[in-house]
This record gives C-alpha cells, sequence and structure tokens, in this order.
C-alpha cells in the first residue's frame, strides 16, 4: 500500500468518524437521521436529518481546526449539494414546498463539533 493510499484511508475513515459523531449530535438534539451520504444528481449530502419542522442537509467536514473545516466548503460545492437537495424534495410529500435547511457541522481535530445553522445563506 502506498503512502498516498494510507493516507486517503485514513481520511476516509476520519470522515466516517466525524460524521457518526455529527450524527449523533442531531440525535441527542430531536432529530432522526433520514439519510447518511444519500447521493443526488448533484453530489452527495452527507447527512439528512429530520424533525417535526422538516428537513435539514447537513454537510460534514472535519479538520485540524474548526475556520479550516469551514474554508474547505466552496461556493461549487453548495451549488451540488442544493441541487441534490433539489432531488432528494421531489419524493417528499411537500416537495419544493418543504421546510429545509443547510447546516455546516464542522469536527475539529479534537473531535469537537460546531453546527453552523443556514450555513449556506452565510456564504
Amino acid at each position: 500500500m502506498t503512502s498516498r493510499s494510507v493516507r486517503g484511508s485514513v481520511s476516509f475513515h476520519a470522515g466516517q468518524a466525524a460524521e457518526m459523531h455529527v450524527a449523533a449530535d442531531y440525535q441527542r438534539r430531536g432529530f432522526s437521521i433520514a439519510h447518511r451520504r444519500w447521493r443526488g444528481a448533484g453530489g452527495e449530502i452527507d447527512l439528512i436529518a429530520r424533525d417535526a419542522n422538516g428537513l435539514v442537509f447537513i454537510e460534514v467536514k472535519k479538520s485540524t481546526s474548526f475556520d479550516q473545516a469551514a474554508a474547505r466548503i466552496s461556493r461549487r460545492q453548495m451549488d451540488r449539494i442544493c441541487a441534490s437537495a433539489a432531488k432528494f424534495l421531489e419524493q417528499e410529500p411537500e416537495g419544493q414546498l418543504t421546510n429545509v435547511r443547510f447546516d455546516a457541522a464542522l469536527v475539529d481535530a479534537t473531535g469537537a463539533v460546531q453546527i453552523i445553522e443556514n450555513a449556506f445563506g452565510q456564504a
């Protein structure tokens, strides 16, 4: 195994662990996790959570600090996630009228989580 493939494997598993940690955080706050790594027209949505108010599409980013994690979310990526979310909403009873928000869940090197609600509106 090359050092590059080892780094890729470590990053993949660290990302999965971060997603599991974030999912548990949302569940503690009363959300159910509707989907993990849902793939739509624009790409993958890390987590989709549901509560009585609607849906939350969650982009999970792990890095050494919250600032570095946030910096890794690009406008292009947000656009792709929004395109996938639109596809997901086609199967919802209220379709595009479903109450939704897009959160960024940032995970730092210590495993601490910072949730930025409605993060896509702040870019």
